[in-house]
């Protein structure tokens, strides 16, 4: 008995065919692992399921019987909730507004326009107590959360539909290794109580630990179902991009190390609870790795570099002389060009096309004395682009926004390589990537460093930091515990750096 089937599901946008003849069957009380490259079609799938897409063609079964899910209202009154990759909660609200948001207790009936703030805030201390939240409180801000804490109340949210069926979307993208374990732990008592989770994730060995049955996708078609006890992480790629990939990694070849390209002395940010003398070096066809737990301050070190942040103490050099860099704008003429690790909040401009979310950091080189853009030769540095990462898109004037997770990462990518950057710094560059489109990312960290450009990546990823980079600047508590050879270290001396207490 299965309590979710969808049946030759087909969905077409303009000029692309997103679903052809896909089939999903989820069992209750399981965790079923869907897989796929980007621009598989998984959330596109999901979304036709939560009502937010309407399908082509296809039908859906719940629990037996046929339905038609035409809304997201729709979608949650049957029991089916989702939790989005990027988080849509409102920070300045507390925990239990966000929870029973639209459905808020009232005193006097349901007409009244009254809130019943103890209500509510009782009917929110059972729920996280039922699921051991017992840190968050109800009267907790959002904005206060960490991020595992935040997606916590999602799940507690998505509880309180009581939801035969949770949608978790790349759930763990943005979670350390103890926070993920408590995800599981979450999903486990879940599972126990009937619920079913369809988890989409990219990371195969979380796959292979928390799910039941894997259903995997590629250019939008259906490949399989499989006991997940059956499968191997070889296998799984295998069948997700149609071919081997027996590197995770691409070969790093010689080793061409040269000069000094970047060193910052002693960088103290004005907050006292953030990062504290940081000092490192970035040297000419290195990849320099920038590692520890979330809240190490990687990203916040990294945004004062390129002048996004203030520091109060510190010096900067590139190239062997002091230089002050205040703003993105000093930061470009230095050279640098930052990917951040929010594509959707600090990457992309949604409703904007692929050419010009590609060009637009570079807009300037495009204009005549009298101000006005070259289209022609936008035009050409966009088609370039894309076919040199394998931006895969309807065209150069689609909406980036209906692009893949990947592709929008890719176009991000190719946008700061318009800039011709000598150093390229690049936090969490694969988070949401599928293994295929990771390993094109690697090949043009690699290609960028052979020829003699300076790359820092921050990764929460421990095989990603060992499998690409030369050296690992490891972070804890805002300051630098140590740097480490990638080629002579381990993961269990990264992590004992990166929970090492400094003082």
């Amino acid at each position: 008995m299965y309590v979710l089937e969808m049946n030759h599901v087909s969905k077409s946008f303009p000029g692309v065919k997103a679903l052809d003849d896909v089939t999903l069957k989820v069992r209750p009380g399981t965790v079923h692992a869907l897989m796929g490259e980007n621009g598989a079609g998984k959330s596109t799938l999901m979304k036709c399921l939560f009502g937010l897409y309407s399908m082509d063609e296809g039908e859906i079964s719940f629990n037996g019987q046929p339905v038609s899910i035409a809304s997201v209202k729709e979608a949650l009154r049957l029991g089916i909730s989702m939790i989005h990759q990027e988080l849509h909660l409102i920070p300045y609200r507390s925990v239990m507004e966000n929870i029973w948001l639209g459905r808020y207790p009232r005193i006097g009936g349901a007409k009244s326009p009254i809130v019943d703030h103890r209500k509510m805030e009782e009917m929110t201390a059972s729920l996280l107590k039922e699921l051991n939240l017992t840190t968050i409180q109800p009267t907790d801000l959002l904005r206060t959360l960490s991020v595992s804490k935040a997606q916590s109340v999602e799940i507690a949210k998505a509880v309180s539909y009581e939801s035969k069926i949770i949608i978790m979307d790349e759930p763990s993208s943005s979670l350390t290794e103890n926070e993920v374990e408590h995800l599981f732990t979450i999903i486990r008592s879940l599972r126990d109580r009937g619920v079913a989770i369809i988890y989409i994730s990219h990371k195969m060995e979380e796959i292979l630990k928390i799910s039941d049955e894997v259903t995997i996708m590629r250019d939008g078609k259906y490949v399989g179902t499989w006991a997940a006890e059956e499968l191997t992480t070889a296998s799984i790629i295998k069948r997700m991009v149609g071919r081997d990939l027996t590197n995770r990694f691409p070969p790093s070849g010689e080793s061409n190390i040269g000069n000094e390209l970047l060193r910052i002395e002693d960088y103290t940010s004005p907050n006292p609870r953030s990062f504290k003398q940081v000092s490192f070096t970035l040297h000419k066809g290195e990849i320099l790795g920038i590692g520890g737990l979330v809240g190490a301050q990687r990203t916040e070190v990294m945004e004062a570099v390129f002048g996004l942040r203030l520091h109060s103490e510190g010096s900067l050099f590139v190239k062997g002389k002091q230089v002050h860099c205040n703003s993105a704008y000093d930061a470009k003429k230095l050279g640098m060009a930052l990917l951040t690790e929010e594509r959707r909040a600090t990457g992309i401009f949604p409703v904007l096309s692929v050419q010009e979310n590609l060009v637009i950091a570079n807009i300037t080189s495009y204009q005549n004395k009298n101000g006005l853009l070259n289209a022609a030769k936008m035009a050409a540095d966009t088609k370039k682009s894309i076919k040199d990462l394998d931006i895969k898109t309807p065209s150069a004037r689609t909406l980036i926004k209906s692009l893949s997770g990947g592709n929008q990462q890719k176009v991000l990518f190719a946008r700061w390589l318009l800039t011709t950057p000598e150093i390229l710094i690049l936090d969490e560059p694969t988070r949401g990537i599928d293994v295929g489109a990771k390993y094109e990312i690697y090949v043009i960290m690699r290609e960028l460093a052979a020829q003699g450009k300076g790359v820092i990546m921050i990764s929460s990823e421990m095989p990603e930091l060992l499998g690409m980079t030369d050296r690992i600047v490891v972070m804890s508590e805002g300051r630098v515990s140590g740097v480490v050879d990638s080629k002579k270290t381990s993961q269990e001396e990264i992590m004992e750096l990166a929970t090492k207490y400094i003082g």
